[in-house]
């Protein structure tokens, strides 16, 4: 069936950065559109950005728009998550999903599949 595995989440000083990796096996993102989600507690979860099923072009939330950048790399079969000058608000469980809905936003459709997540806390 495959699967999606996240890392590079962590402990970050607000301000700093970190890069999240979101790597696939068992399939290929060939065709599909890649999101990143956040979930923080007590909140929904949040779409933040993703990038397009032909891999062209990417969309990113008002929230982390300037300060984070989705990208691919086909090759090595994985989506990236830059994510600089971080706030505490940043802070949540951060989740990738392939074969999303990314245009005017970020969602899943109900087929999407998903990684387990990897926290991010950002502290001040």
């Amino acid at each position: 069936e495959g699967q999606l595995v996240e890392s590079g989440g962590g402990l970050v000083q607000a301000g700093g950065s970190l890069r999240l990796s979101c790597a696939a096996s068992g399939f290929t993102f060939d065709g599909y559109a890649i999101g990143w989600f956040r979930q923080a507690p007590g909140q929904e979860r949040e779409g933040i950005s993703c990038i397009s099923s032909d891999h062209r072009s990417t969309y990113s939330a008002d929230s982390v728009k300037g300060r984070f950048t989705v990208s691919i790399d086909n090759a090595k079969k994985t989506v990236y998550l830059q994510m600089n000058s971080l706030k505490s608000e940043d802070t949540a469980v951060y989740y990738c999903a392939a074969d999303v809905l990314c245009g005017f936003g970020v969602r899943d459709h109900g087929l999407s599949r998903w990684g387990r997540g990897t926290q991010v806390t950002v502290s001040t």
